[in-house]
């Protein structure tokens, strides 16, 4: 069961030069429930040095850690499970391997994609709105795509992609289950109120 709205997906390249621990520290002080290690250019020490840091971290406030993709460094740490790209796992794959009470989330950008992610615990559809961080997705999707999305899947699905805080309610009107942040929240002066502001429009 999903008990998060807000998925905070990390990228120690939009802290504004601050460590990445702290940042994650902070949005977790601020609320954040659900967070997602996606450092893809990490290597496996590294990765596995960080992800238990953060597993610490994520228990401290009972918080869910997912690992983008390396379910190896996800069961080291005892993460709560992983998020899976669409060059990585196969969902059913990814059940096997971790069990049944680990989330299994997807990055999906089309209708294809979400038919294909349904035995997952949730999708992320994206990117709603420009963002640099997913111009290599191409074009935005838009409201339009996101509410056929949510449509067409049985599974929740958070939006992704440009969502500002004033967009956050034109997003749930899709019937999206929540957002998922990447500089919303790590790039913000103050991550802990980025968070909660994210948090109170949600809610």
């Amino acid at each position: 069961m999903l008990n998060f709205s807000l998925y905070f997906v990390t990228d120690r390249k939009q802290t504004a030069n601050r460590p990445l621990a702290d940042v994650v520290h902070a949005a977790l002080d601020g609320g954040v429930r659900a967070v997602q290690l996606r450092e893809k250019d990490l290597e496996g020490r590294e990765l596995y040095a960080l992800a238990e840091r953060l597993r610490a971290l994520t228990r401290r406030y009972q918080a869910r850690l997912l690992v983008n993709d390396r379910l190896d460094v996800a069961l080291a740490v005892e993460a709560d499970g992983v998020h899976l790209g669409q060059n990585s796992f196969a969902v059913e794959d990814a059940r096997r391997l971790l069990g049944a009470e680990k989330l299994i989330g997807v990055s999906t950008h089309s209708q294809h994609e979400i038919a294909a992610a349904q035995e997952a615990d949730f999708l992320v559809f994206g990117p709603v709105y420009y963002t640099p961080s997913k111009a290599a997705y191409g074009e935005p999707q838009g409201l339009d795509r996101l509410r056929a999305a949510v449509a067409h899947s049985a599974v929740p699905v958070f939006a992704i992609g440009g969502i500002k805080t004033e967009r956050v309610a034109e997003v749930l009107e899709t019937g999206a289950h929540g957002i998922a942040m990447i500089s919303a929240i790590s790039a913000a002066a103050d991550p802990a109120q980025a968070a909660q502001a994210l948090l109170q429009q949600l809610d």
